[in-house]
């Protein structure tokens, strides 16, 4: 299917009318990464969700993505959090909310439209729609891929936050740029050459007269928390460390740029919402999902490696545009799209 939404139709960017209103399970292990990935469909389409929070245990823990749900659960009797009415759409995301997913699947049938975040690693049978991002090799006919993640900051939720203003991000100086930081994962590590280089770069920004607007993830290391705190000593910055309410959506859209550890592939899609340039530090290590995803991006010209020093003519902080990317409006017009193809095959389904 296509990728992303383009910029100059704004209306692709609203809640599908269809199905506007219309009620939606999501089974959530209670990942922050999964519940952004369908809470951001969800409000594409409009959806009135009900969160099905789930956390199996034991034996019913270590089957999933195969096994049956616990029957302490007592999916589909009255009285139990899985009870009919069933939903109109049910989305899950995560390898535990899948034994949930088929057993609504198995009681609703086609009263539900299903669909799934990331590939289940199951049968394609396991849910009506699957989606995975470009850089998966999983392909099907109930499968559809976009380029970025989708989530929850559309362009026009960023436009509301811009318009409530923020005092202290007013204060920094132009340009502002927001600094996204993760940390090692199975691909990437930070030792301490690598840290020493990312400190040097932020540093580099504040030297230009930047403000910076830094943001850390549960997965930044103490010692790169710590190399950014001197880093930016003295600069115009904020700096998030995990303490008090966080400020990472009005950093998305007060920045005129982005410099972002490559790391995290949401936290650069959720950048490319914006339109405004990306900036990519690129840790030791790497993997060929991770390099096909930052290819791609580099190619639609939407990011830019970093550099270890900002400054000097070959240097600058640059300033270049491109469409917004917002995956969840794809998702959520395909979704729509393959619904009412159902509902003209079975004219009975309400």
């Amino acid at each position: 299917m296509q990728t992303d939404t383009p910029p100059s139709e704004p209306a692709r960017h609203r809640p599908t009318p269809t199905l506007a209103g219309a009620r939606a399970w999501i089974f959530s292990d209670g990942k922050a990464g999964h519940e952004a990935l369908t809470r951001g469909v969800a409000e594409a389409l409009g959806l009135a969700i009900e969160w099905k929070r789930i956390s199996p245990t034991g034996l019913w823990k270590a089957l999933a993505p195969w096994g049956p749900v616990a029957p302490s659960e007592r999916f589909g009797q009255p009285g139990s959090t899985f009870a009919p009415p069933w939903p109109d759409i049910a989305f899950a995301a995560g390898r535990t909310t899948m034994p949930y997913l088929r057993a609504l699947r198995k009681r609703a049938g086609l009263k539900t439209y299903s669909v799934v975040m990331m590939d289940p690693k199951t049968s394609p049978r396991s849910a009506d729609l699957i989606w995975v991002p470009e850089h998966d090799k999983r392909r099907g006919p109930n499968v559809i891929s976009t380029l970025t993640a989708p989530h929850p900051l559309s362009p026009a939720r960023l436009a509301e936050i811009r318009g409530q203003g923020h005092d202290a991000i007013a204060r920094l100086k132009a340009p502002r740029v927001a600094v996204l930081i993760g940390g090692p994962n199975e691909r990437y590590r930070y030792p301490p050459e690598t840290i020493a280089r990312l400190a040097e770069t932020v540093r580099s920004l504040a030297a230009l007269g930047a403000g910076l607007m830094i943001t850390v993830s549960r997965r930044t290391p103490p010692d790169l928390v710590a190399a950014l705190d001197d880093a930016v000593a003295g600069a115009d910055a904020l700096f998030w460390k995990g303490e008090g309410a966080n400020p990472y959506a009005a950093f998305l859209a007060h920045a005129d740029a982005f410099l972002v550890t490559a790391d995290s592939v949401n936290m650069v899609g959720e950048a490319a919402t914006t339109g405004r340039p990306i900036y990519i530090f690129e840790p030791e290590g790497g993997a060929p999902k991770f390099a096909a995803f930052h290819d791609a991006l580099r190619a639609q010209g939407v990011t830019r490696l970093a550099p270890t020093r900002f400054g000097g003519a070959e240097h600058t902080l640059e300033q270049w545009s491109y469409p917004p990317l917002y995956a969840a409006t794809a998702i959520a017009r395909e979704i729509e799209t393959r619904w009412q193809r159902r509902k003209a095959m079975l004219p009975g389904l309400t």
